[in-house]
């Protein structure tokens, strides 16, 4: 990561995964379910939902509802998180090609 200077202060620049930023276990991963769990905010917001109605939508508790929309959603898989943009009414589209380095990445758009 590069180091720039703004305004007189230090500023280190994301890499673009502040889960490896942070040096976390399993970055990659994180990165994905936290744009999921993003979508899945905005897609209740956007529906006008209550955490109630949007649990019982999703098949998931109120509960575990309130968690996400606090950004707690590590009691949830990649898969479930899914599901639930499903039952929100999204589609969801993977696109496999091949990439451009040794390894490829996992990538939100």
């Amino acid at each position: 990561m590069e180091n720039k200077i703004i305004n007189g202060v230090t500023v280190e620049m994301s890499s673009g995964n502040i889960y490896a930023d942070l040096n976390l276990k399993d970055a990659e991963k994180q990165k994905v379910k936290s744009g999921l769990a993003i979508e899945i905010i905005k897609n209740i917001r956007r529906l006008g939902l209550s955490q109630t109605a949007a649990g019982e939508r999703m098949g998931i508790s109120q509960a575990k509802v309130s968690n996400l929309l606090r950004g707690d959603f590590t009691n949830l898989s990649e898969r479930k998180l899914m599901e639930c943009l499903n039952r929100l009414g999204c589609d969801i589209e993977i696109v496999i090609k091949p990439s451009a380095s040794h390894t490829g990445h996992l990538k939100l758009a």
